[in-house]
C-alpha cells in the first residue's frame, strides 16, 4: 500500500513540474514573438494585393473563356453553313 502512494506522489510533483515548465515556456514564446507594429506588414495590404490578384485571374479566365465560345461559335455557324450548301459550290 506505502508503494501506491509513493507513486500517486511522485505522478504529482511530475505533473506540477510539467505545468511550471510549459507556463515558463509560453511566456518565453510570448515575449519572443512580438513584432513592432512598425515592421509588421499591413493585413489590409495583403488582402488588397490578394484580391488584385484573383482579380486578375478571374479577368484572364473570362477572357479565354469569351475567346474560346467565339470560336465554337464560329466553328458551328462554319458546319451549319457547310451542311446547307453542297459541297459543289465551295469550291
Amino acid at each position: 500500500m506505502a508503494s501506491s502512494g509513493s507513486y500517486v506522489q511522485v505522478a504529482l510533483v511530475l505533473l506540477a513540474v510539467q505545468l511550471v515548465c510549459v507556463g515558463a515556456a509560453e511566456a518565453d514564446q510570448e515575449t519572443g514573438t512580438v513584432i513592432p507594429a512598425e515592421s509588421r506588414p499591413c493585413v489590409d495590404c495583403h488582402a488588397f494585393e490578394f484580391m488584385q490578384r484573383a482579380l486578375q485571374d478571374l479577368k484572364k479566365t473570362a477572357f479565354n473563356l469569351d475567346a474560346r465560345t467565339e470560336t465554337l461559335v464560329l466553328r458551328a455557324e462554319r458546319r451549319a453553313l457547310c451542311d446547307c450548301m453542297p459541297t459543289t459550290t465551295l469550291r
